[in-house]
């Protein structure tokens, strides 16, 4: 992944066309960019995300801004409750709780909050993250 003025970008390799494909994954809108190497991949990266914002002004609509930190989850009655049960026990709130599990998760595939702050993280195919 790469991070650019908040918005996070994943990408893969092609090798069909030979080149890194990739596109901003936390917007609405597609933002798509590829490159022959990583440095191509980056500056087109941020021309994509560039060219975006200046469209979103010509045409005089808002960008779709990256995440706002808020979200919410549908997992179901029984694992609601289950999860509520075991905040209460270990005397957190369930969002707390939902926190830590998230972050949790994220460590056993090697990403922290810092990586996401402007560093690339590598992540490997089938280890729960989709593209």
């Amino acid at each position: 992944m790469m991070e650019y003025s908040g918005y996070v970008a994943v990408f893969e390799f092609d090798p069909t066309i030979e080149a890194f494909h990739g596109e901003v994954a936390n917007t609405v809108d597609t933002i798509t960019f590829e490159g022959c190497s990583v440095d191509e991949l980056r500056a087109a990266f941020h021309e994509s995300v560039d060219g975006y914002l200046q469209l979103c002004e010509r045409e005089g609509r808002r960008p779709d801004r990256p995440y706002s930190g808020t979200f919410s989850l549908r997992l179901g009655p029984r694992l609601h409750r289950a999860a509520a049960v075991a905040a209460a026990a270990r005397r957190v709130s369930l969002n707390g709780f939902a926190v830590d599990a998230i972050r949790e998760r994220l460590g056993r595939l090697g990403i922290s909050e810092e990586d996401l702050a402007g560093t690339t993280v590598s992540i490997g195919a089938g280890e729960g993250v989709s593209d």
